[in-house]
């Protein structure tokens, strides 16, 4: 007999903005058997709205769910216990030796690092990297556009095009990267409103300055090892700092992705 559906157990690589999305989606919809498994030191930019921010503070919430660090089994089904998304250190995914129903690759690496159908009941991939029907049993399309989440029983999403999507009429211009190698020092924070040419931190000597006027999205944190062109944050045009707290459009596309998915399997 099938168990219920609000019992299943769900495994997510990576704890990024995206996958962070996902998780709180899926979390809503009374999914509450939830784990995410991230670096020692993960990088991500929206970091306000990004569950591995629980590696270095112990804890995140996103939207009113919490996330807390674990180690091991007994502390991961007690994060479960307490309504709250469990958050492993595990780059090497042992904590795939749990018998999860659902696994979801949402690293976003553009390529895939190791995810294969035998890890769970139902395994998705998101985005490029991925063959569903081959190494997992759907891929999930997030490039933005028409296509923005569809699911796809067969074949691969569309290669990455390198260029950031359009918000408030900026792409490439909103990003900011990095200059070169180094470490970073940031000079502004999350949901400062800064105008053009404003430093907002430096990478050695060298200024990362912002191209367009508006308020700071997503930085990086501090004292963290980037390379040359890493991307480093990025400046919303809008200007609504509320937007620096709440999920993107982007993430809420993707989270409503996996959903369909999981009840196309399971729901019967």
């Amino acid at each position: 007999m099938n168990k219920p559906l609000f019992q299943h157990t769900i495994c997510i690589k990576g704890a990024g903005e995206m996958a962070s999305g996902i998780a709180c989606r899926l979390h809503k919809a009374n999914f509450k058997k939830i784990a995410m498994l991230e670096t020692d030191n993960p990088s991500a930019v929206r970091r306000r709205v990004s569950f591995s921010e629980a590696v270095y503070d112990g804890s995140q919430t996103v939207e009113g769910i919490s996330a807390v660090n674990i180690n091991g089994l007994e502390e991961m089904e007690s994060a479960w216990e307490t309504g709250r998304i469990a958050i492993a250190i595990d780059p090497d995914w042992q904590l795939l030796g749990y018998p999860f129903d659902v696994v979801v690759d949402a690293i976003l690496a553009k390529k895939n690092l190791g995810t294969c159908c035998r890890d769970a009941r139902l395994v998705i991939g998101l985005g490029p990297g991925f063959t569903a029907g081959k190494d997992v049993d759907y891929v999930i399309e997030t490039q933005r556009g028409h296509n923005l989440g569809r699911v796809l029983e067969k074949g691969s999403a569309v290669d990455n095009t390198g260029i950031p999507g359009n918000i408030g009429g900026y792409t490439s211009e909103r990003v900011l990267r990095s200059p070169g190698e180094g470490f970073f020092k940031p000079q502004k924070e999350i949901g400062d409103l800064v105008e053009k040419n404003t430093v907002l931190g430096v990478v050695g000597d060298s200024p990362v300055q912002a191209q367009i006027g508006g308020v700071v999205r997503g930085l990086i944190r501090g004292d963290i090892k980037v390379y040359k062109g890493m991307k480093l944050g990025d400046v919303d045009p809008r200007g609504n700092p509320e937007y620096c707290s709440t999920v993107s459009e982007k993430a809420r596309a993707l989270g409503g992705a996996v959903l369909e998915t999981i009840l196309k399997r399971f729901n019967h």
